[in-house]
């Protein structure tokens, strides 16, 4: 069917020529993107390096959601799916109630999609922790360092599982101080160095940290050989400001070790707090997909990662074209899945309704309400048809399900849907606007239902 020409040729590449006066190299890239030149400008975004470390998180952090019980096969699956789609840093599940034999294999999985894939282990608390890590093939262990002194006692477990036996736990080796936390720390990282391992110190609760106790802790945990320092806001208290702070003093306080952070987003600020400490001068970003993690979740893989090339044109490495299904994956191993909206990933995240002005303007520009290609991160336009669709939007609605009918057909066909949807209270499907098309192509129903539209 030909629809009537709404703007002429001439027109529409005046259109054309108009947007792309206000266009950039760079900031504009057909067929991907089309954001504000003023993101691109240095005077505007501040210095950002060239490229990012993104670390995902997902597999540990899948362990942390209730009622999430992943097989060992299905978590092995997915691990692929994370290499495959060009992540370059993971950090596996940890070791409780795993053997040897099961930390072997998923180093071997990591490595037999990227050997330049860096696997990390989380959580040792021992040297032969560390010594299982290296063991196993590791290339690296997160030592957690909690964030306060005495009161760092409430996360050791195994004071539960005492003061339940009614034993009292509090010995030689109980942290009294911010000092005792620190000294506990320094032996796995210099076994962790021994044994040839990365040692990544992730620092809890740094929205509790004064600048005082970040410099005892930087000398402390850099002078044992930590590798990187990594900022942990587990409560999510942490704005962009605060965030680049920490990053830039953390800088300052041990040039040439490499500064990560682990933010959470309880103000929905995970990706701003990401890029603050970027261009604070952080190396590593540490995120999951989905954003999975225990209480409002971490950075989003995806909307991070486009955050970054998009807007500020720093290189992750992703294959971003497979974000998305990387997504749905995520969705079917935990059973949690996200909002329709859901930045870059969401099921209807390029979806702008479906009046006529919205529909069409793909015509002019496909990159005008949707900043980015959907086809870019896997995803696609969704174009739903609604009450205040035209007759355009249901012109190509109908030729989409391939039903060929004539304008005239069309206007009858768009009546009688505002109508059904007005008298049933609902959106019509995709049957619903077939049955109707072919009413209105064949009023007296004569034609065979079974055959081909036209």
């Amino acid at each position: 069917m030909d629809k009537p020409a709404v703007f002429t040729d001439e027109e529409i590449a005046r259109f054309r020529a108009e947007l792309a006066v206000r266009r950039a190299p760079g900031a504009y890239e057909p067929g991907r993107w089309s954001v504000s030149p003023l993101t691109r400008r240095p005077d505007v975004r501040g210095p950002m390096p060239e490229s990012v470390r993104l670390r995902d998180a997902t597999l540990r952090s899948v362990e942390t959601l209730p009622g999430v019980v992943a097989s060992t096969e299905a978590k092995e699956a997915y691990l692929r799916r994370l290499v495959r789609a060009g992540v370059r840093e993971v950090v596996t599940a940890g070791l409780a109630r795993r053997d040897d034999k099961a930390l072997r294999a998923e180093v071997e999985v990591v490595k037999g999609e990227n050997p330049d894939c860096r696997a990390v282990l989380p959580l040792p608390r021992t040297t032969e922790d560390v010594d299982r890590a290296a063991d196993a093939g590791y290339d690296a262990v997160q030592i957690w360092v909690q964030g306060l002194g005495e009161a760092s006692r409430i996360y050791q477990p195994a004071a539960y599982a005492q003061a339940w036996r009614g034993e009292d736990r509090r010995g030689q080796d109980t942290p009294r101080d911010r000092a005792d936390v620190l000294a506990r720390a320094v032996p796995l990282i210099r076994h962790a160095r021994s044994r040839g391992l990365d040692a990544v110190v992730p620092m809890l609760m740094v929205s509790y940290l004064t600048d005082e106790i970040l410099e005892e802790s930087v000398t402390a945990l850099t002078g044992a050989g930590a590798t990187e320092l990594t900022l942990f806001d587990g409560p999510g208290a942490m704005s962009p400001e605060a965030y680049a702070h920490l990053v830039a003093r953390t800088a300052e306080l041990a040039p040439g070790v490499d500064i990560g952070l682990h933010p959470h987003n309880t103000f929905g600020l995970a990706v701003a707090c990401s890029l603050a400490a970027v261009r604070a001068g952080a190396h590593v970003v540490e995120l999951s997909v989905n954003g999975y993690c225990g209480g409002p979740g971490n950075a989003d893989l995806a909307a991070t990662a486009l955050a970054f090339e998009a807007l500020y044109d720093v290189r992750t490495g992703l294959r971003t074209e497979r974000l998305t299904e990387l997504a749905r994956a995520g969705e079917r191993l935990t059973g949690y899945h996200l909002a329709w909206n859901h930045p870059v990933t969401g099921t209807h995240a390029f979806s702008w309704g479906g009046m006529d002005i919205i529909t069409q303007e793909t015509a002019v520009d496909p990159l005008l309400h949707n900043c980015l290609e959907p086809a870019l991160v896997g995803n696609a336009r969704t174009v739903p048809f609604t009450p205040d669709s035209g007759p355009y939007t249901l012109a190509d609605k109908l030729a989409a399900l391939g039903v060929d009918i004539t304008t005239a057909q069309v206007d009858a066909v768009l009546h009688r849907a505002r109508d059904l949807m007005a008298r049933e209270g609902r959106l019509l499907t995709d049957a619903d606007l077939t049955a109707l098309a072919r009413e209105a192509a064949d009023p007296t129903g004569e034609t065979d239902p079974g055959a081909t539209d036209r």
